[in-house]
């Protein structure tokens, strides 16, 4: 049997979260409620609220994200592991329909992404365990796609992140739209015929 493959976010979400299920389960609704602010307000979302939304004291939030900067690269560890995670679990799908599921979800880490990635650096060693776990996660499933004829193969996987991430970037009125818009570029990425 072959070994599960680890990644580099999923160690340092692990070390990070409580092992109590009473102080786990508050360190998951902070996570939850700041993701859920971040999205609403940017990375001057108030950390007050973030605590109300989640039910607990700020005393509690502290206790857990002594620093901003320590919450939001929470909040993206936690992200990217959770694409990691869809990715493994696609990945038994036929390539272009594993590919597509994954940046659906992708597109929907990216609402988020766009506030925390204000207060982090590219240089963090967050963001660069982020960044490999990510592509060590979807990048095969592209390259999956590529070699069943499905996708491009004038293209590679950051173009397809940034085009994605391009698309997010910008407002929609409804994620119908933004869905619309995103399988229309994804039919230009796509090489057969449905």
């Amino acid at each position: 049997m072959e070994a599960p493959v680890t990644f580099p976010v999923g160690e340092i979400v692990a070390s990070r979260r409580p092992h109590r299920k009473d102080a786990a389960r508050n360190y998951d609704a902070l996570l939850d409620a700041a993701r859920e602010a971040f999205a609403e307000h940017g990375a001057e979302a108030s950390l007050e609220d973030i605590a109300r939304r989640a039910g607990v004291g700020i005393g509690t939030l502290y206790r857990n994200f002594p620093t901003r900067r320590d919450l939001f690269e929470s909040v993206y560890a936690s992200d990217v592991n959770e694409l990691v995670g869809v990715a493994q679990e696609v990945a038994a799908l036929e390539p272009w329909e594993a590919l597509t599921a994954w940046l659906r979800r992708f597109t929907g880490y990216m609402v988020t992404k766009r506030a925390v990635r204000e207060a982090l650096n590219d240089e963090s060693e967050i963001f660069q365990a982020c960044r490999e776990s990510m592509y060590a996660a979807g990048g095969p499933l592209f390259e999956r796609a590529q070699e069943a004829g499905e996708a491009r193969k004038d293209m590679d996987f950051v173009d397809l992140l940034r085009m994605v991430a391009g698309i997010t970037a910008t407002a929609f009125d409804d994620d119908a739209q933004r869905d619309r818009v995103l399988a229309i570029a994804l039919d230009g990425v796509r090489t057969t015929v449905r």
